[in-house]
């Protein structure tokens, strides 16, 4: 059964999050779907949402940069190139980045590093607080359709398939972000 929380329930949608829920939420530009990264049965249940290919893997958006810093394999990234990721954030800024060894790899799929953003959205932002930790984003459509920019769209892809539902504002994107490899500087996605 769909869980509908105003953007005043945050605390509420991170306490679904915790408990192995798929939450829908308002980014910078459209809703994603997240879910604790760590949580391989809430990550299957995310994708079998999205009927998407579990290799494509996901992004996570965090509050802060100590929310993704596990994430990374620090040894693997030069001190200028992490100086440049980190000065883009909190923003619009998605990084793919070398991944730490202890990453479990459903994350990635079939990518060897991982994308990463420190989101200045504040819902989401406040998503991750709450919740303690970086989030599982990926655009919330199955794969193939449009994301969703409303909370009733959202609804109408998924109705009660999905666990829960932050009906807050969207950010003033006009698109999801772009996503660059820190390292070599190519944009993956526009």
């Amino acid at each position: 059964m769909l869980q509908r929380f105003a953007g005043s329930q945050i605390d509420a949608a991170a306490a679904l999050l915790r408990d192995g829920g798929v939450l829908a939420y308002p980014t910078e530009a459209v809703f994603g779907l997240g879910c604790d990264p760590r949580n391989r049965t809430a990550f299957e249940h995310l994708f079998a949402l999205k009927q998407r290919p579990p290799t494509q893997g996901v992004l996570l958006i965090a509050a802060d940069f100590a929310q993704v810093e596990c994430y990374i394999d620090r040894a693997a990234v030069p001190a200028d190139v992490l100086a440049q990721v980190q000065a883009s954030w909190p923003g619009p800024h998605t990084w793919i980045l070398p991944r730490a060894a202890d990453i479990p790899a459903w994350i990635a799929g079939a990518h060897a590093g991982i994308a990463l953003r420190v989101t200045a959205h504040a819902p989401a932002a406040a998503l991750c607080r709450a919740y303690g930790g970086a989030l599982v984003s990926t655009s919330a459509n199955p794969h193939g359709s449009a994301p969703a920019r409303t909370a009733d769209t959202v609804a109408s892809y998924f109705g009660d398939a999905l666990d829960g539902l932050l009906d807050a504002p969207l950010g003033q994107q006009d698109r999801p972000t772009t996503i660059r490899d820190a390292l070599t500087g190519a944009t993956v996605r526009h």
